[in-house]
């Protein structure tokens, strides 16, 4: 059974860290904006001039700039260089390196799927359905689910029997584009990588990551938030919402370090739920906070008070924050195969997960679970993890990510 609670020795630590008052950074252009709609950024060392939208620009010569907008006794700052449509942008881009670390990390899928090119060499349309035998076979091997093979095969049956494909090629060609369609069906109907769910109002956007034990979600937390500041300038929040694990807080504050992102404060023995209640309260009063990453226990799937719980974090995050969480994220093994469909269904019964991130994929050779679990659910993929290095948390592409496991060149 997970256990609560966590070290003595870090309670002077943290006690220290709760009594250290937010102050701005030194060095800082700040602007003052009154009753600005959501939404509304501003440029840097820009006046929004006219009406309600009057400020005063407060210069000098350091760190990035920060808008202000006062909201009644409160005040919230954004920083100016963040924007939601440039974080989608870039995280919609896919370098030459995305491409490689995505195939390298599928080689021990694709080495077992190699066999399908043996079968398809001897094709022909008489033997059909003994084609189709194998080809499901070689699907099963790598955890395609059963019934995801076989609407898979199904639309193959379809086109062959149609006349509309002739040649081994073209039965590879329109299997790769039925598992295409099945991942892009997801994204309602929409190519390319799935968007993070995020908040184009006022405040920050909430990211609650969920999962089982072990499957990887405090070290996502922290690529994540690299990946948001490195790329967007997002200012990010870690939150260390996993109250069981032994070090789970100072795991998850060594990724704040590395990642540039702030470390919200928490008190020793703290429910999770009123942790994050009061990280996110936090974060909206800091006012300069772009992303908060909520990270959780592990906890199996099929124990009904934890789930309970894992909900009641969710609500509790709503409560101060309404509409959030933004995105629930479930993280999934990719060395469980197709016991992540089980998990997958569970966490989204209770939590209704919005995107699901892939995890540890260069260590399975399962890598076709993940597509009956979006074939069942409908909830797309929208992260795949393929190594260790902070760098190695790639958004995913469906063709990129079924181009890796069936090459057209068997050679690659």
């Amino acid at each position: 059974a997970p256990r609560r609670g966590g070290h003595s020795s870090r309670r002077a630590r943290q006690a220290a860290r709760g009594r250290r008052p937010h102050t701005e950074p030194h060095g800082t252009e700040m602007f003052a904006v009154t009753s600005t709609p959501a939404g509304v950024r501003a440029t840097q060392g820009t006046a929004l001039a006219g009406g309600v939208r009057r400020g005063r620009i407060f210069k000098s010569s350091l760190s990035a700039p920060v808008v202000r907008r006062e909201r009644g006794a409160a005040s919230l700052r954004v920083n100016a260089e963040f924007s939601i449509g440039k974080l989608t942008s870039v995280l919609a881009k896919k370098t030459k390196g995305d491409l490689e670390r995505v195939f390298k990390g599928t080689s021990k899928t694709r080495e077992k799927l190699s066999y399908m090119d043996e079968v398809l060499a001897l094709w022909n349309l008489d033997g059909l359905e003994d084609t189709l035998e194998e080809l499901e076979d070689t699907l099963l091997s790598v955890d395609f689910g059963p019934t995801t093979a076989m609407n898979i095969l199904d639309v193959v049956r379809e086109r062959c029997e149609k006349g509309e494909i002739k040649t081994g090629a073209e039965v590879k060609a329109a299997l790769k584009r039925a598992i295409v369609d099945i991942l892009v069906r997801a994204n309602d109907g929409k190519e390319g990588t799935a968007p993070l769910t995020l908040n184009e109002g006022d405040g920050p956007s909430v990211i609650m990551v969920v999962g089982v034990n072990g499957g990887g979600k405090t070290t996502t937390v922290g690529k994540l938030s690299h990946r948001f500041a490195k790329e967007s300038g997002a200012k990010v929040m870690l939150v260390p919402g996993d109250t069981f694990r032994a070090a789970a807080a100072e795991q998850l504050e060594t990724w704040a370090e590395r990642s540039g992102g702030v470390m919200a404060t928490y008190k020793e023995g703290m429910k999770p739920g009123a942790l994050c209640y009061q990280a996110v309260d936090q974060a909206i009063k800091m006012g300069d906070i772009d992303i908060v990453l909520a990270d959780t226990s592990g906890r199996l799937h099929t124990n009904c008070d934890l789930m309970d719980e894992l909900a009641g974090i969710k609500r509790s995050i709503g409560k101060r924050m309404e509409g959030s969480p933004h995105e629930v994220a479930l993280v999934l093994d990719g060395t469980t195969g197709l016991n992540m469909l089980n998990q997958a269904r569970e966490f989204n019964k209770m939590v209704d997960v919005t995107g699901i991130f892939l995890t540890k994929l260069d260590g399975s050779s399962k890598g076709g679970a993940v597509v009956s679990v979006v074939d069942e659910l409908g909830v797309p993929v929208k992260f795949v993890g393929v190594g260790e290095a902070i760098d190695d948390l790639q958004t995913f592409d469906p063709v990129s990510f079924v181009d890796a496991l069936f090459p057209d060149n068997p050679a690659e």
